[in-house]
């Protein structure tokens, strides 16, 4: 385990934990179809079943997303400007989460209408309603409101984290990476366990019963409290090996404490789970302490097994790596597409989610090689301009390398 700054333009373990968590992200959201929580569509089977295994991940998964891309902007940050950094995450976050939310996001609202209000006058009527930000798609629930951007408010909070990491940047750049180095210091030992599950817990117990998550950006400050922290945790400490390193040490306490929590709080949700259930307040307290607990943890072990284990390169790697953005802005809406499609033929749940699961890795996945291979989508879907191949060698260099 390298320790000190990392001289590397990557840290292969960090690519091999983003690739499986947009993977859980892409099951989780085929899971919401299942579930009895609020989501676009629902299956003709959802029900209660699912949630104990949905909530394996759920309190932690966007999270490590955050803290992930956090280390990752830190990696560009040492590489150019602040004015830079902002310019070229503008342009690789922006467009495409504009674009999408114009052409790849409407099919789920559509279909939405379609199951809320018995919508039936086509797809491009929406659609037009839809660009015209028609606030009457409404009913006793409430009304819709479009544009949205639904599961792509990831990029939107990414893009305003990023831009903050750059002014902060050009405001005191010294000063915040001698922040990451004390803590970096610091966070040793039980340490690294505790203030950051205190911090997790105070947010949850101070924040979220006065501002619910609402992927709303400008009124969501638990959310921001929490994944704005962990984007400047990974920003200022993941690139450091030493955080990594005592991740490493204590990966395996980190996992005892992540599988006692989360047994503890699927529990209490599963107890808990009829709409008309109402916890004590003292035990909604305690589980509130508990999900931070599963939060960290589960983060700790993650990087720790990760660092300790996932440390092979090579094509398989950065092919997943290029395609989990372009997989990401489309899965849902496949999911969406599919899902509501599948129930009028009626098919048992294990079949109806098995078809589901294929069509939506078939369709992220053809998704993905055409938008790698036509040029004016890869901006559109955040990947950069195509690699020129290298120019063939010299005849005479041919001859010699064989030789």
């Amino acid at each position: 385990m390298q320790h000190g700054h990392s001289s590397s333009s990557r840290l292969v373990y960090l690519d091999w934990i983003r690739v499986a968590a947009f993977g859980l992200l892409m099951l989780y959201h085929v899971g919401m179809f299942y579930v009895t929580w609020d989501w676009h569509v629902k299956s003709d089977h959802a029900g209660h079943a699912l949630e104990p295994l949905m909530l394996l991940t759920s309190p932690w998964r966007l999270t490590l997303l955050f803290l992930v891309s956090g280390a990752a902007t830190r990696f560009m940050a040492d590489k150019m400007t602040a004015g830079a950094l902002a310019g070229r995450r503008t342009v690789r976050l922006l467009v495409p989460l504009i674009f999408a939310m114009a052409v790849i996001v409407p099919p789920q609202s559509y279909y939405e209408v379609v199951e809320a209000i018995a919508y039936d006058d086509g797809y491009l009527a929406f659609w037009g309603r839809y660009l015209a930000a028609d606030p009457s798609f409404c009913d006793a629930d409430g009304c819709l409101e479009v544009p949205t951007w639904n599961h792509l408010w990831f990029v939107a909070y990414l893009l305003v984290y990023t831009l903050l990491a750059a002014l902060l940047l050009a405001a005191a750049r010294g000063p915040l990476l001698r922040l990451g180095d004390r803590l970096a210091a610091r966070l040793r030992g039980i340490a690294l366990l505790f203030w950051p599950i205190l911090f997790l817990a105070a947010a949850r117990l101070l924040l979220l019963p006065l501002f619910e998550v609402s992927h709303a950006l400008v009124d969501d400050w638990y959310n921001h409290a929490v994944s704005f922290a962990a984007f400047l945790f990974g920003f200022l400490l993941i690139k450091d090996g030493r955080v990594a390193a005592e991740c490493t040490r204590l990966r395996w306490p980190a996992l005892a404490l992540f599988v006692t929590a989360y047994a503890a709080y699927a529990g209490y949700a599963w107890a808990w789970r009829a709409e008309d259930a109402v916890p004590p307040e003292a035990l909604r307290t305690l589980m509130r302490l508990v999900y931070a607990v599963d939060q960290w943890t589960a983060i700790v072990a993650i990087i720790g097994f990760g660092a300790r284990y996932l440390t092979r390169d090579g094509r398989l790697l950065r092919t997943l790596t290029e395609a989990v953005f372009p997989v990401y802005i489309v899965h849902q809406t496949i999911i969406v597409v599919a899902g509501h499609n599948l129930k009028p033929l009626g098919l048992p749940a294990p079949l109806e989610g098995g078809l589901l699961l294929a069509i939506t890795a078939a369709g992220c996945w053809l998704a993905y090689l055409a938008v790698r291979r036509v040029a004016p989508l890869r901006p559109l879907f955040g990947l950069g301009p195509a690699a020129r191949p290298a120019p063939p060698a010299p005849a005479l260099d041919r001859i010699a390398a064989a030789e």
